[in-house]
């Protein structure tokens, strides 16, 4: 992913909501699927974790990254970005 590209996608998720929340426990595999979910549908998700979450935020956004094929666009505060490009009849977001 180019720089330009990922400036992009970091300009689409400024209004997104997180769409899911991490907690206490740190991934889950309920957490995946609900991201892996969300990809599917949306292609660019924002993801939230807790305060309660002691794990390493950027270990949390590699891992998920890793597990559900997408990449991670950005990591900011206790915020994560994540985006997958969608199948060819599905695809919503053009890349420049």
């Amino acid at each position: 992913m180019t720089s330009k590209q990922r400036a992009y996608l970091k300009s689409l998720a400024m209004n997104l909501n997180p769409v899911v929340s991490i907690g206490k426990e740190g991934l889950t595999p309920e957490n995946t699927a609900s991201c892996e979910e969300a990809l599917t549908a949306r292609e660019l998700i924002k993801v939230s974790v807790q305060k309660n979450c002691f794990d390493d935020i950027r270990g949390i956004a590699e891992a998920l990254a890793g597990r559900t094929r997408s990449e991670t666009v950005q990591v900011i505060g206790r915020k994560i970005v994540l985006y997958r490009e969608g199948k060819d009849d599905k695809k919503k977001i053009v890349l420049p």
